[in-house]
């Protein structure tokens, strides 16, 4: 048996990788934003930052569960 992450946490491996930056960094940049809705945070990762759609909707949906928006 593997204890490979799900759902959202298995993108994060990735996201360090691609973008240079560890998941706090991100998980942070959410937390400091003013918006508060899903989509609207998907898409401020993505226009602001440059992260694809899956990797900005893995995050935020981490940061959601986690309670932080």
């Amino acid at each position: 048996m593997t204890n490979a992450p799900k759902g959202p946490a298995s993108y994060f491996p990735s996201i360090e990788k691609t973008y240079g930056q560890p998941i706090a960094h991100w998980q942070e940049l959410i937390r400091a934003s003013p918006l508060t809705r899903h989509g609207e945070l998907v898409s401020w990762l993505k226009t602001e930052h440059g992260l694809g759609h899956g990797h900005a909707n893995a995050l935020v949906a981490h940061a959601r569960a986690e309670g932080v928006k």
